[in-house]
């Protein structure tokens, strides 16, 4: 395929690699962001504090740097601590273990920021009825509050995957066999650069379609019933 002499089997691995990811961390920042929400509005001062902190310091650094540090800087670091105590640890990251976190990490910040305003667009009076009704906090959340601003959400989460998605070609630099490596490895080896980062560009094309497509039918979907 494309010419690249059955380099484009490899990239298709790669693509696997790629999803997986993509996926895993879209879990963790969805989980990072509804739990970065319910801080955000949280009438306890100390986690709201923490929360702001966390969305404003991860949004304000490039997230390769954040994978760099994660990667490398965290590892050297807890090393050097250990030898402080003339005790000597190797700690080796697995790389789809640092991206997963790390990516998850980063865009947890901006779901945080999605679920917050889908949690406002839920009527205040549904919550104070099924107070009045006696209901736990728990039981309030799951059964009114999360339902209904996942509706609100679905945008915007469709924003935050579509840019993680994108994201994971960073994480070639540390040596995951995902589809940015892959692609690298194929025009280094057929001489052919253009075709090979096409194919990938492609791809990556392919999965914002089918994204869209998908975002389309949710929101259809949890729109039904609603002007």
């Amino acid at each position: 395929m494309f010419g690249l002499e059955g380099y484009s089997s490899a990239i298709f691995t790669g693509l696997q690699q790629t999803l997986l990811v993509g996926l895993l961390a879209m879990l963790l920042a969805c989980t990072i962001g509804v739990f970065g929400a319910l801080a955000k509005t949280s009438s306890n001062k100390l986690l709201r504090v923490v929360a702001s902190f966390y969305t404003a310091t991860i949004r304000g650094i490039p997230e390769l740097i954040l994978l760099l540090l994660i990667f490398y800087g965290v590892p050297t670091l807890v090393q050097d601590v250990f030898a402080g105590f003339d005790v000597e640890v190797i700690i080796d990251l697995n790389p789809f273990v640092a991206g997963v976190v790390t990516l998850g990490f980063i865009y947890g910040a901006f779901s945080v920021e999605v679920f917050r305003g889908a949690f406002g667009q839920v009527p205040a009076g549904q919550i104070e009825a099924a107070k009045a009704m006696g209901m736990r906090p728990w039981v309030v959340f799951y059964r009114i509050l999360f339902p209904q601003a996942l509706r609100y959400s679905i945008p915007g989460l469709s924003n935050v995957w579509m840019l993680l998605i994108k994201a994971t070609a960073l994480i070639s630099v540390i040596q995951l066999d995902e589809v940015m490596r892959m692609t690298k490895i194929a025009a280094n080896a057929t001489q052919k650069p253009f075709t090979a980062y096409l194919f990938a560009a492609l791809l990556f094309l392919g999965i914002t379609l089918v994204s869209m497509m998908l975002q389309k039918y949710l929101e259809n979907k949890y729109t039904r019933g609603y002007r």
